[in-house]
């Protein structure tokens, strides 16, 4: 392959090679497989569940008559692929794990694209499939998000205007007291309203149409009469699949380290707030949080090993927090009293993309890569709080919790849904979404993040607050997804569920009871250790089941076991 990829065992380039230049409907089946391989692949590096992973390589390969059987773990998978005659395995690997939302949502494209090259009869992702076809064309532009934008903008509102104009002359020709005909004249009502650009077009493209197919026919016979062994070009070649590949798998981070910085300060600032922090609570984590996340976005610029970047950048985000609540003790003595906002400024580390994937994953009964991205979040989450409490060790610190504020029922709502907003930003920043990814997630957050806290101020459980909460996350974001595939919203803001949900529910994961437990685990204080231990369980255990739920609800393939 002329993109070869680095922990990528290499097929037989021989067989790939020499279909380069043929379309992929007439390629041999290592041509094939390879993109369905690679596709994969890239999906597996974006940080996505297994389901989606083999939903989306099905997609790919389901077109080409190919049958895909996949492996699918946290870091490797085995792909087989058949066509009935021929069988190839390939075996692939990745030397860590990462997330990068806006991947995801590219390749859900980028197999629309593919579909509708290769003259797949539907496509899944939006109902119009121009979107997705503008969105993979446009990747090597450096302007392609506002070019995207504009195009699309632009044919939405050609079709809302030109379906309001026919509706119009249909409710005139009512008024006069015309009725639609039935049966076989119905069809010679769809012209009513129809201006001349619109009857003109449609007779080109049907024009065309037939020039196509006669030529397509005449070449076709005249081919088979020189050389019977030779077919006819038909849809994308595998060079132009691999090279839009090339687009999505090189692309640079959306955000600069010093904006990503930026965005874990005021995600970890709201995050403390919702978990009951004050004003010196927030300004402790929102600098330590912006220091450590900075530092550890130039320590994996190195490929430094994860779990070291992780303990580092919680340690540098502790020290950060507790040196900028001491030094405003100077001036204000009540900041010395915060001992606990330094927990806030560690929160930006929450595996919580594998930590949802994973409940997802054995929801879906891939009891593998589920338990093995529950076990990488559970040794994450170790890494940051052993950090955090070897600083608390060495400055002396005693985290009792947030004081209450004691602020007005109404002001305390406004503001839970202002910093859960401000929080679901910041963490979809985190995960390389696009700005208007990041402002629709926030939306779902905000309305279920502040519906969650305020159930649990009228006493309902924490663990069955958590899992309305997800629900109603999911819930949401397949709402949102169907509003754009029904027209309902521009096609532009449709994304993938996934990509709304996790961000949205990110700030439910009960960080503070995770710390507590490590912190009393250090101090050798089993009881409460392990009091608050089972408490994050549940929590953590109820939200991937709320989003599996609402999967079940809206998604046939979830109700039934098939």
């Amino acid at each position: 392959m002329h993109d070869r990829l680095t922990h990528y065992m290499p097929l037989d380039t021989a067989d790939i090679e020499r279909d380069w230049d043929t379309p992929v409907v007439d390629a041999g089946i290592a041509a094939k497989a390879s993109i369905i391989a690679r596709v994969g692949l890239l999906d597996l590096r974006a940080g996505t569940g297994s389901f989606r992973i083999r939903e989306l390589m099905h997609r790919i390969g389901y077109p080409l008559g190919v049958h895909v059987r996949a492996n699918i773990n946290l870091t490797d998978m085995g792909v087989s692929c058949s066509d009935g005659v021929s069988r190839i395995t390939q075996v692939v690997d990745l030397p860590t794990t990462g997330v990068n939302t806006e991947r995801i949502w590219l390749l859900e494209h980028f197999a629309d694209w593919f579909s509708v090259n290769i003259g797949a009869p539907a496509t899944t992702y939006h109902a119009q499939t121009a979107v997705s076809q503008a969105m993979v064309q446009e990747l090597d532009n450096p302007d392609a998000e506002r070019s995207v934008l504009r195009a699309t903008q632009k044919a939405h509102h050609e079709i809302e205007r030109r379906k309001r104009v026919r509706e119009k002359a249909v409710r005139r020709a009512k008024k006069r007291g015309f009725q639609p005909p039935k049966g076989q004249y119905a069809q010679h009502f769809e012209h009513i309203g129809k201006t001349r650009e619109d009857m003109a077009a449609e007779a080109a493209g049907k024009a065309a149409t037939e020039s196509a197919a006669e030529a397509t026919a005449s070449s076709t016979a005249d081919s088979a009469a020189q050389s019977p062994a030779k077919k006819p070009s038909r849809g994308i070649t595998v060079r132009q699949a691999h090279e839009r590949l090339n687009l999505i798998q090189h692309r640079k981070p959306l955000y600069a380290p010093w904006f990503s910085a930026i965005a874990s300060a005021v995600a970890c600032a709201c995050f403390v707030f919702l978990l009951g922090g004050g004003p010196f609570d927030m300004i402790g984590a929102f600098v330590g949080a912006g220091i450590g996340h900075w530092v550890r976005r130039r320590m994996f610029i190195h490929h430094l090993n994860q779990f070291f970047v992780t303990f580092v950048a919680v340690a540098v985000a502790a020290f950060a927090c507790v040196g900028t609540l001491r030094l405003i003790g100077i001036f204000d003595p009540v900041a010395l009293r915060h001992d606990t906002a330094y927990i806030g400024a560690m929160l930006f580390v929450i595996p919580g993309f594998p930590l949802i994937t994973g409940g997802l994953d054995i929801a879906k009964m891939d009891l593998p890569s589920g338990i093995q991205r529950l076990v990488y979040t559970l040794a994450l989450i170790l890494m940051a709080t052993l950090a955090g409490w070897m600083v608390a060790a060495i400055v002396h610190l005693s985290p009792q919790g947030f004081e209450p504020l004691g602020l007005n029922p109404w002001v305390t709502g406004a503001l839970r849904v202002l910093c859960a907003f401000g929080g679901v930003w910041g963490f979809s920043v985190l995960f390389n979404s696009p700005q208007r990814m990041c402002f629709t997630a926030a939306i779902i957050g905000a309305i279920t993040d502040t519906l969650r806290l305020t159930i649990v101020d009228f006493g309902m459980p924490p663990e069955a607050a958590a899992f309305l909460g997800a629900m109603l996350a999911g819930l949401l974001a397949s709402v949102w997804r169907s509003s754009v595939r029904h027209g309902f919203l521009p096609p532009y803001l449709g994304y993938p569920r996934i990509c709304l949900t996790v961000p949205s529910i990110v700030i439910m994961v009960p960080g503070l009871y995770m710390y507590r437990a490590m912190f009393y685990l250090g101090q050798f204080d089993t009881a409460n250790a392990l009091d608050w231990a089972f408490r994050a369980f549940m929590v953590i255990l109820c939200l991937p089941i709320g989003l599996a739920m609402a999967r079940v609800i809206t998604d046939k393939a979830w109700r039934y076991d098939v």
